[in-house]
């Protein structure tokens, strides 16, 4: 797996631009992501699920896909969105490295771009099975003007 950064709480980092984290639970993964905005951080917390797959720098962002959920709150939004790019990756066989977040309440759509899988290339070290409602959370950090979005990945 490849962790881009240690997790570290956002309210003390002076960091203002968007990123991914894991950190770790049991036998499964947390992912996190950080931005700007609640897009930004659904974005990173989306890169941050195909870093438990593989390293996202390895995975060309050639061919686009659209993907769309709704949810009864925003904490649910999180799980359906990352449970809609882990079935996309099932279903077409591919690996996601760029994601493009348009949300409007409990709304979200999206362009996600990868490419198939190719085991030689990307070695994947896991497959995700679903985004779950443990460690679920979102909050704004309003000092730094940042998002923090996480949930734990059954892999």
């Amino acid at each position: 797996m490849f962790r881009q950064a240690k997790a570290m709480d956002p309210i003390k980092t002076k960091r203002r631009e968007a990123r991914w984290e894991h950190f770790s639970h049991g036998a499964d993964i947390g992912v996190r992501g950080i931005g700007p905005s609640r897009d930004k951080a659904f974005e990173q917390a989306a890169l941050a699920l195909t870093a438990v797959v593989c390293n996202p720098k390895r995975v060309k962002p050639v061919q686009r896909v659209t993907v769309s959920c709704s949810a009864a709150d925003q904490e649910l939004l999180l799980v359906a969105w990352l449970n809609a790019v882990i079935a996309e990756m099932s279903a077409r066989k591919m690996l996601f490295s760029r994601f493009s977040v348009r949300s409007r309440g409990l709304r979200l759509k999206a362009v996600i771009k990868g490419e198939k899988a190719d085991p030689r290339r990307h070695a994947p070290a896991v497959e995700p099975k679903g985004a779950t409602l443990t460690a679920l959370d979102i909050g704004r950090w309003r000092q730094r003007g940042l998002w923090t979005v996480q949930c734990v990945v059954d892999v």
